[in-house]
């Protein structure tokens, strides 16, 4: 595969994207001016290497793109990476990758496009975890253990069970393993179990015959039908009826089901992805929620962890809604105070990221300065004094940071919002990390 002709590359450097291309061997021969300003490297110097001696991703040596591009016969889309800079710095992109074919169809290079999720940057080598997934905010050790198995079980039809407290974000997740499937733009359709009686519920999952019932004035299909080649998504699948869950059972084990009122078997292809807050040993031993099913769904398992026990994701989710309700508001507010974020961090969030995002739409909706402060809180959060200690996990420190912070610091006369914009990230991930290194004045 030759270097693409000069006026290719003219229409290359005019992306906003930064792109390279590679031949079969994966060594480069093509470099647009967006990836030499993304990347620090001009073209003539990385031309002609290996692709993964030059970006050292956390992608290379398993998850390449452009690897599973060529396995799975279709191109990649807003794959999450981590790639390294000249400087060693880590910039967190979005990529897309494609494979270039010759006429008989034989793979002879591949293209990749990439794009800043965000401004992050650091000097420091150890710092390559992503703190944004599919929607997702986290960069805890638990949310990065789930960003893995999300992807490892993209090319996987079986069920998924997601477990964990009201609030935690198990939609969420449930529409990432969804938008990272193979069934990605089949129908994904959602039942929440929970606002059904029994007798609707059945109805609304696999449908209905004329007269079955009142008010059953004409034939209606159900959400499995609907769903039918895609996959469907059954919040609060424990509030379900025994009797559903029988049916329940005989779809996942045999993949039919008959509509309310007709004898008819029907056959369906339809992933379930399942998920409950209740505590599902307690309501098994209880008699409310079938054991043989459970088995069926829990086949891939997953919990969320709650959000007290993961508070250094705090800042990130901070950060995400306040860009958030500044969009939807129009109000520019883009930094919360000191004793504000001491609260924040020393509440328990009972209810999870849900209530923390309700906390930050009620302060929006009374502050009018550029700042939150402790009195724009909602009460219950106020209760609590600034003066108590605050204790949270330890935040992961890298050789040289604490200097180039208090360098940056002192260069900007410890403005932090000039502060954050040199370092290149959020105003308050620089308070988490300047708490973790004893910088707050």
């Amino acid at each position: 595969m030759k270097q693409p002709p000069l006026f290719h590359q003219v229409i290359f450097d005019s992306l906003y994207e930064g792109m390279y291309t590679v031949d079969k061997n994966f060594k480069i021969i093509g470099f647009n001016q967006a990836a030499e300003k993304l990347t620090g490297y001009t073209k003539d110097e990385i031309m002609g290497k290996f692709c993964k001696n030059v970006f050292r991703t956390d992608r290379c040596q398993q998850g390449c793109p452009l690897t599973y591009s060529l396995e799975m016969g279709e191109n990649v889309r807003n794959y999450d990476m981590v790639m390294k800079d000249r400087n060693d710095g880590a910039i967190q992109l979005k990529i897309n990758g494609a494979i270039f074919r010759s006429e008989d169809n034989e793979p002879v290079g591949g293209v990749v496009l990439f794009r800043p999720v965000s401004e992050f940057k650091s000097n420091s080598i150890g710092i390559n975890k992503r703190h944004e997934f599919q929607g997702i905010i986290g960069q805890n050790k638990h949310m990065q253990e789930l960003y893995t198995l999300v992807e490892e079980i993209s090319d996987s039809d079986s069920a998924v069970l997601i477990q964990g407290e009201s609030g935690t974000g198990k939609e969420l997740i449930a529409n990432a393993i969804q938008k990272m499937s193979t069934r990605e733009h089949k129908p994904f359709i959602k039942v929440n179990c929970s606002v059904f009686p029994p007798d609707l519920l059945a109805s609304e999952l696999f449908g209905h015959v004329k007269g079955a019932f009142t008010d059953a004035h004409r034939d209606r299909i159900g959400r499995f039908e609907m769903a039918n080649g895609g996959s469907i998504f059954l919040d609060e699948i424990a509030e379900a009826d025994p009797r559903i869950q029988i049916q329940l059972l005989r779809v996942l084990q045999e993949g039919t089901f008959e509509r309310v009122g007709e004898s008819v078997t029907r056959k369906v292809d339809v992933r379930i992805i399942a998920a409950t807050n209740l505590n599902i040993e307690k309501a098994i031993a209880s008699g409310k929620f079938r054991e043989d099913l459970y088995y069926r769904l829990n086949v891939i398992p997953i919990h969320i962890t709650p959000l007290r026990e993961r508070k250094d994701d705090i800042p990130f989710l901070l950060q995400h809604f306040l860009q958030k309700y500044s969009l939807l508001t129009g109000k520019k507010i883009s930094e919360i105070d000191d004793p504000s974020m001491e609260i924040l961090m020393q509440h328990n969030w009972p209810g999870n990221v849900r209530e923390l995002e309700n906390t930050i739409e009620y302060a929006f909706s009374r502050t009018k300065s550029s700042i939150i402060s402790p009195e724009k809180l909602p009460p219950a959060l106020k209760q609590v004094k600034y003066t108590i200690p605050l204790t949270e996990p330890q935040v992961s420190k890298y050789p040289g940071e604490y200097e180039q912070m208090k360098r940056v610091l002192e260069e900007v006369h410890w403005n932090r919002s000039k502060a954050a914009q040199k370092l290149g990230i959020g105003r308050a991930t620089l308070w988490r990390k300047m708490k973790a290194y004893d910088l707050l004045n």
